[in-house]
């Protein structure tokens, strides 16, 4: 007895279109050559054009990043930003635009730097792992030995599994933490096989290169770099074993170090191509301290005093080891400082206490003067940094730097604080120093010549290097290998954790030790991963990704079937779209489920190709008011008899307000912009949207790139109903509040937009029906054209713009 609605009238159909495809109105004009066209082929080809439109990926990567519960801090405690995650967003768009094969798509978010080393796609699409919350407390400043240690990275390792699981299989399996599963197969043994995959990832900026070519480039000049500095060490063992016993005597008088290294050895940067490049290495004293003083030691490299030290510098210290907080003990970056000579320059304490001492270049060294090229050679180096605190030595526990040379035994960053420094040492009769010259010259002679045009071919490579363009940083999910912008304590090198069953999800009952492996009985014959035994850690999750995109893998197929149908009509064809469990709803067309997800698999992955599927079926493109005899037997449309009218989520309202004023910046990628003012950044941060220029042209972008802050909301786009980027959103909520209508009517940035579309009307010969057709899609009604216009006299222009933005019709669609 229910029949169909009919189809809508072109109008409707077009706003309808251009909100779902673009989640921007569609000019007057292109919506009136719309209507006009009678042709059987104009809607289709609306399609194909909003499809084309970059506008496309932009609207739909909002959908995405709710459900992958993307946000631009990190929640928690300390909610810092994240100032590079924009990258992953930005893949998302490209990947929509350029309509990348869904499996494709998946695997790259998955494990896309073991597939893609060598491709901006792989790197940027891992940001997908570290997309949600990190406490930053328990990772960065809790060990990993502590219980809160342990229980930060359990739910870390639990917020990817979450991920992973739900939005691409629509899947809970976080419910076998601390049980087997109440409703669905899922042991605790599979839950935390699945923790097991991602065993040895933490979070963090990594660096790479948006360019494939200098990718490659770079890593082919890396590699040439270490396997030089593996040939440097071995000619430096054979000029060690070349030494006689009375070279060997004469040593210790030359070098002053009784058989140990001598000043020449220490801190070494990176080499940077301009002057002015900050630079910084600091010594981590294990615990916060009372400062004595802190001791600078200058590096000589081959009878080159002061190597490396730079002409203007500053000491600062602090307990936080970004340096969030810090004092600044001594300060010489006003005026190039006089060369110290062999040192040391002594800083005095000034009763600070601090964990870390950092010594920052702010105007590097050029190795012109040891006889290196004479530009684009800029370089900062140090023997020893010495801490006393209270008169007695302080040894600390870890070197960190912004870069550095790792070639051992000469340069490194453990050399800074082994003790050896080469102060004290008496003149050497020159007698002796002629003796030891010519006996090295006798015996190792030739390997000194291969050992110096072995270490000029070293930095003939770090120029190349150096001379690349500027690394880019996106914040992704990683191994740590100690070194870097790394800020939590994870495991080095890629070695996963030991993962545990936990009895009842608690991080001090282990029981049993798993290793990685799916969730069986979901791919038929697929229960385990076949991995070596000596695999590398990206190949779990190249195994894993395989898994989900496996061809026999219906959840996969279903589940984005489902989300793409959900958000054409405002409710999915199972309507608890990120769990298909027996918690969740049943389909209410499980055969057109199943049909347009082997059509979609089966079609190469294409998700524009679905869309057209969806968007030209007449179940689609019916009208969305109602029938009594229809709403008598299904009330709540599960039998899709009409369209569903939706209101427009929160950044389709403000883009839609920014189009209307004519103040739309169609800027694609790029870090975000902030509606915001940051204060107190280096602990807790509060952002302060009160305080930022609703004006400002820079924050007129499309809100797709806003930046999401997770504890502290963007009051308007919270009034109406903005996703909360802590959690996986797979459909925004609706409410019907005061506030919102307060907000619409009164929150500064519609009072500056509404003004800014008075002003643009003025002087139109039909200020009202251009209004009207830019926010509603349609001409000016003869019954309101003389209220509005009798309104706009009364109270102004811009007071009618802001009525007409509260419209029921302005933020619904039909």
């Amino acid at each position: 007895g229910i029949v169909s609605s009919g189809a809508a009238e072109k109008r409707v159909l077009a706003r309808r279109l251009a909100f779902d495809l673009w989640g921007m109105p569609l000019s007057p004009k292109r919506m009136d050559t719309f209507v006009r066209d009678e042709s059987p082929e104009a809607y289709p080809e609306l399609v194909d054009e909003l499809l084309a439109s970059p506008r496309y990926g932009e609207r739909w990567a909002r959908h995405w990043l709710d459900v992958v519960h993307f946000g631009e801090t990190h929640g928690y405690d300390k909610d810092q930003p994240r100032n590079h995650a924009w990258p992953y967003r930005d893949y998302v768009i490209r990947a929509l635009n350029e309509d990348k094969p869904y499996a494709q798509f998946v695997r790259e978010q998955i494990a896309g730097d073991r597939l893609l080393p060598h491709h901006r796609d792989g790197i940027e699409a891992t940001g997908f792992l570290a997309a949600g919350p990190w406490d930053l407390i328990g990772h960065a400043e809790v060990p990993e030995s502590k219980i809160d240690g342990k229980v930060a990275r359990h739910l870390d390792r639990d917020d990817m599994v979450t991920a992973v699981m739900t939005t691409f299989c629509s899947f809970t399996v976080q419910c076998a933490q601390c049980h087997d599963h109440k409703a669905d197969p899922v042991t605790m043994k599979d839950y935390y096989s699945l923790q097991s995959i991602f065993a040895a990832l933490d979070r963090s900026d990594r660096e790479y290169d948006v360019d494939p070519a200098v990718m490659q480039k770079r890593a082919n000049l890396v590699a040439q770099i270490s396997a030089k500095q593996s040939k440097l060490t071995k000619v430096r063992a054979n000029i060690e074993v070349a030494k006689t016993p009375e070279l060997k005597e004469l040593e210790k008088l030359v070098t002053g170090s009784e058989g140990k290294r001598s000043d020449r050895y220490g801190y070494h940067s990176q080499v940077s191509a301009k002057q002015d490049t900050v630079k910084w290495v600091q010594v981590d004293l294990g615990s916060s301290l009372p400062l004595g003083k802190v001791e600078i030691f200058p590096a000589d490299e081959y009878g080159f005093p002061n190597f490396g030290f730079p002409h203007r510098f500053r000491v600062e210290v602090s307990d936080d080891q970004e340096f969030g907080a810090k004092s600044i003990l001594a300060d010489q970056t006003g005026a190039d400082f006089p060369r110290p000579g062999a040192g040391p320059i002594v800083i005095k304490g000034q009763g600070k206490r601090a964990r870390f001492v950092r010594v920052v270049a702010t105007k590097l060294w050029s190795r012109r003067h040891a006889g290196g090229p004479l530009s684009n050679d800029w370089i900062f180096a140090l023997s020893e940094v010495k801490v006393t605190s209270k008169d007695k030595i302080l040894i600390p526990k870890k070197v960190e730097a912004l870069d550095s040379i790792q070639a051992m035994p000469r340069w490194g960053r453990a050399n800074l604080i082994d003790g050896i420094t080469g102060t004290g040492v008496t003149k050497i009769d020159p007698k002796v120093r002629g003796r030891y010259d010519r006996l090295l010259q006798q015996h190792a002679g030739s390997l000194l010549k291969k050992e110096k045009q072995i270490a000029d071919e070293v930095k003939a490579l770090e120029r190349k290097v150096s001379a690349l363009p500027k690394l880019k940083r996106v914040y992704v999910a990683k191994v740590h290998h100690g070194n870097g912008n790394f800020m939590g304590r994870g495991h080095v090198n890629g070695k996963p954790r030991e993962i545990r069953i936990l009895s009842r999800g608690d991080v001090t009952s282990p029981l049993d030790v798993v290793g990685p492996a799916p969730v069986p009985g979901i791919v038929e014959g697929v229960n385990s991963f076949d991995l070596p035994a000596n695999h590398l850690e990206g190949d779990r999750r190249v195994a894993l990704a395989n898994w989900v995109v496996h061809p026999e893998n219906k959840l996969t197929w279903r589940s984005i079937v489902n989300r793409v149908w959900q958000q054409h009509f405002g409710v999915g064809l199972v309507e608890t779209a990120n769990d298909f469990g027996q918690i969740g709803e049943e389909p209410t067309h499980p055969k057109l489920l199943d049909w347009l997800a082997v059509e979609f698999r089966d079609g190469g992955g294409s998700l524009k190709r679905l869309h057209r599927m969806i968007l030209l079926s007449e179940t689609y493109r019916q009208k969305s008011s109602g029938r009594p005899e229809n709403a008598s037997v299904d009330g709540s449309n599960r039998f899709l008899w009409r369209q569903n009218r939706r209101r427009l989520e929160a950044e389709v309202v403000r883009d839609t307000v920014l189009s209307v004023a004519g103040k739309m910046n169609l800027k694609m990628g790029g870090p975000s912009f902030q509606d915001f003012i940051i204060e107190k950044p280096q602990h807790s941060p509060h952002y302060q949207y009160h305080k930022a220029d609703p004006d400002d042209p820079a924050t007129h972008r499309r809100s797709v790139y806003r930046f999401l802050v997770r504890s502290q909301p963007q009051p308007f786009m919270d009034a109406l109903d903005c996703a909360d980027p802590s959690l996986l959103v797979d459909k925004r909520s609706e409410t019907t509040t005061s506030l919102q209508a307060l907000a619409m009517l009164n929150n500064r940035f519609i009072l500056r937009m509404a003004e800014h579309v008075a002003v643009d009307l003025k002087g139109k010969d039909d200020p009202v029906g251009e209004l009207i057709a830019r926010s509603l899609g349609r001409p000016v009604r003869l019954e309101e054209r003389g209220l509005l216009e009798d309104y706009a006299n009364s109270h102004g222009m811009a007071a009618l713009v802001r009525l007409v933005f509260n419209m029921s019709e302005f933020s619904y669609v039909d």
